[in-house]
């Protein structure tokens, strides 16, 4: 068992490494973004949503909720930190107030629901029945994340383009879910396990995408001139 523990926190290692690395390679887009003073065609609410993730994965991953997770409140912490910037720059930049109101109302839900989270499982639930509450939400969130950028993929089929969809960052989903997938497993985790190989196999999806679509623009261009 000691050694199957090492294993583990040695995937918990590669997997923080590599969920940092999936936070971070947004900001070429925020740079784009900042430099232009606009979203574009950009959607906020992966980061919204990647915000909530991270955030009831930390509380999941506390002490007082589960055990030897430690690794997961750490990265999600500094994920959740991270994935407020990129927030707020959206509300900076949105091109219209329709748009800055969406994001904003999406935002304030999403603290209402971890506050009340946060509170339900002090106040109500004790033991395993914490951890099944907050483990659950933390999946059930953990899916709606991975499934946001689904919004992106049909405008990747719509347009044939992949400008919107950077492939960098659908290669940074797929490294971190199967680090994070393999950790679930080695700890029989079912609620990282489950939402993990949900988000791999869509990383996948999008990678099939790029790959399909990533020269389309250029013979477009092309056709044009």
């Amino acid at each position: 068992m000691g050694g199957l523990h090492t294993i583990q926190f040695v995937f918990g290692i590669f997997g923080n490494a590599a969920s940092l690395f999936l936070f971070l390679v947004p900001t070429y887009t925020f740079k784009r973004i900042i430099k232009n003073k606009s979203t574009e065609q950009f959607s906020g609410i992966p980061y919204v949503m990647a915000f909530l993730n991270c955030l009831l994965s930390a509380w999941y991953g506390l002490p007082f909720i589960t055990s030897n997770d430690i690794l997961i409140t750490t990265i999600n912490g500094a994920g959740a930190a991270i994935e407020l910037i990129y927030v707020l720059i959206f509300l900076i930049y949105a091109p219209n107030i329709k748009q800055k109101r969406k994001i904003l109302a999406i935002f304030v839900l999403v603290l209402v629901a971890f506050a009340s989270t946060a509170v339900i499982s002090l106040l109500i639930f004790h033991g395993k029945n914490r951890k099944l509450f907050c483990g659950m939400l933390a999946s059930i969130f953990s899916i709606v994340m991975y499934a946001s950028p689904l919004s992106i993929i049909r405008l990747v089929i719509r347009t044939k383009s992949v400008e919107y969809m950077p492939f960098f960052l659908s290669l940074a989903v797929v490294i971190s879910c199967t680090s994070w997938f393999i950790y679930a497993m080695l700890g029989m985790d079912p609620f990282i396990g489950i939402s993990t190989g949900i988000g791999l196999v869509l990383g996948v999806v999008q990678l099939i995408l790029y790959f399909i679509y990533r020269d389309k623009k250029t013979s477009t261009a092309a056709d044009e001139s």
